[in-house]
This record gives C-alpha cells, sequence and structure tokens, in this order.
C-alpha cells in the first residue's frame, strides 16, 4: 500500500536533510521545470524538500517471475531520467492477457519484493547505471497497486494509474515505463487518450524500434513530448525462457544469472513453474 504523500515526504525530509545536497536534474529530456525547479538542485531545507517535484516510476507487468531483466530496465530509466521512486507493480489480471499468469498475484508480489530488496547487491551489468538508493534504501519499491479486483474484473492501466494521481502531490510527475511493442498496442488499451495525459511514457526500445513508428498511433504534439525513448538497455533475461528453463530442470544452471539467489529460492519453496522440490509455504512469508 502507498503511503500518503505527506507522510512519505516526512520520511524524504528526515532522511536526505542530515546527508549531503542531491545534484540537480540536468538529465531530464526536454520538458521546462516547475516553478519549485529552484530547490531541486539541493535539500537543504524541510521547506526546499516539501516544494520539491517528485518524479515516480511505474513499472507495472506480470512479473512472473520477476528477474534480472526487469532489473536492468528498471535501474536504466532510474539513471536517464533520474527518478526518486520506481514502482514495480505485478498486475492480477491483464485485459490483453486472458491466459493469465503462470503465478498468483502472492506469489509474484512477493518476489518482486525481494527483486527489490536484492537491486542494492546485484552487480549490474550495465557500468553506467549503478544501484540508486537514498540513505541506504534503494529507490526500487513493490506495489500492490494492480492488486486483484473485488470483483475479478481485469486491472486496467487508466485505473491504476487514476488511483497512483491521488496518491501523489499534483506537481508530481508520473513516468511508465513500458516495452516499445505493448506502447504501440495502446490505442487497444482502456481510455488511450486519458493514458497518455495522466502520465509520461518512457518507452524502452528493441532492436530496430524507432521513433518514427510512433506516427501510426495518430499522437498529438502535446502527447508526443510526453514519450520519451530508452535505449541501450541491457536486459538479459525473458520471463518465458525462464519459465522453460524451470520447466526442465535448469535451476541450478541456466536460470541461476538470471535471477536474484532470493528469488531462485523461493520459486523452490513455493514450487512454482513446475519445480517439485522444496516445502510449500505461504505466499507472504518472504515479505517484510
Amino acid at each position: 500500500m502507498l503511503t500518503s504523500n505527506r507522510v512519505f515526504r516526512r520520511f524524504l525530509r528526515d532522511l536526505f536533510c542530515p546527508g549531503t545536497p542531491r545534484p540537480p536534474r540536468a538529465s531530464f529530456p526536454a520538458k521546462e521545470r516547475s516553478a519549485n525547479s529552484s530547490t531541486r538542485g539541493a535539500l537543504k531545507t524541510p521547506d526546499a524538500l516539501e516544494s520539491a517535484v517528485m518524479h515516480i516510476g511505474f513499472f507495472g507487468g506480470s512479473f512472473d517471475p520477476p528477474h534480472l531483466g526487469h532489473l536492468a530496465v528498471a535501474r536504466a530509466a532510474a539513471e536517464a531520467f533520474d527518478l526518486d521512486r520506481v514502482l514495480l507493480a505485478p498486475t492480477a489480471r491483464q485485459p490483453l492477457k486472458p491466459r493469465g499468469a503462470s503465478a498468483g498475484f502472492a506469489d509474484r508480489l512477493a518476489m518482486v519484493a525481494l527483486l527489490c530488496e536484492a537491486a542494492a547487491s546485484v552487480e549490474d551489468p550495465t557500468p553506467k547505471t549503478a544501484p540508486r538508493q537514498r540513505g541506504g534504501r534503494t529507490i526500487f519499491e513493490p506495489s500492490s497497486l494492480d492488486a486483484p479486483r473485488p470483483d475479478g474484473s481485469p486491472n486496467y492501466t487508466v485505473d491504476t494509474l487514476t488511483r497512483l494521481r491521488q496518491e501523489l502531490s499534483p506537481e508530481d510527475r508520473i513516468l511508465v515505463i513500458v516495452g516499445a511493442d505493448a506502447f504501440l498496442d495502446i490505442r487497444r488499451w482502456r481510455s488511450p487518450e486519458t493514458l497518455l495525459r495522466l502520465a509520461e511514457w518512457i518507452v524502452v526500445s528493441r532492436p530496430g524500434f524507432s521513433l518514427w513508428q510512433l506516427d501510426g498511433l495518430g499522437l498529438s504534439t502535446e502527447q508526443r513530448a510526453r514519450v520519451h525513448l530508452l535505449e541501450h538497455v541491457h536486459e538479459p533475461a525473458s520471463a518465458t525462457g525462464i519459465r522453460a528453463l524451470l520447466r526442465r530442470g535448469a535451476v541450478g544452471s541456466n536460470a541461476r544469472p538470471l535471477l536474484p539467489a532470493s528469488v531462485l529460492e523461493y520459486i523452490h519453496a513455493h514450487r512454482l513453474y513446475g519445480v517439485e522440490s522444496g516445502p510449500r509455504s505461504s505466499p507472504g512469508q518472504h515479505l517484510r
């Protein structure tokens, strides 16, 4: 559950004020700063912190299972857009994937929490994107925003972003991290115009992808300005490939470099993805 904006800002004030000033956000691409931008170069006082605009990354998906490729994308987005927080939110029921996830939502959320905990210790394959921390705490956070709905209906991103916007200050920016193929399909999502208004979009490029492919989406000039391309992301894993390795019993060899040890241990303990060894325990056991 997301903390309220006021509680979270109080936490940040207590965390940052005793330390060194933050560097300026010079890397944010082609966006005008708000009137509060003069306070964002260094958080020296509680008042300055209270007025700072936050950049919140939202990274949704199946996370079935969460793996080091997800972490590589989250790190690259955090560095390129100087994100203050990155919420990793497994989706309970994706509207465009009727077959659903292999693992239940509780298990996937628990594994995402382990991935976030491991972010500070897992080696980053791209030297420019060292683990980001605030006062010794990783900025990557598990989020239950896309938890199962009471009526069992699909989770629509427009509803999730609306709830997230209500949790934040009006000045804060939401940047959705999404793969290029998924974004090119955004016209099939519910309320695409509202989606493009609620958030900015970090489109993670794949080989051969270029911005001209966005022309087919019919974006206005204002909408196009809210779409940013993230290139050259080292993504060493795919969830589909990992599940196949696990089903073949390749847990101890090929799958190990693709998953944090804690996530692999969780899969063993909960007998997920066809892994038969290890005792079954409660899905929330590994959540701290």
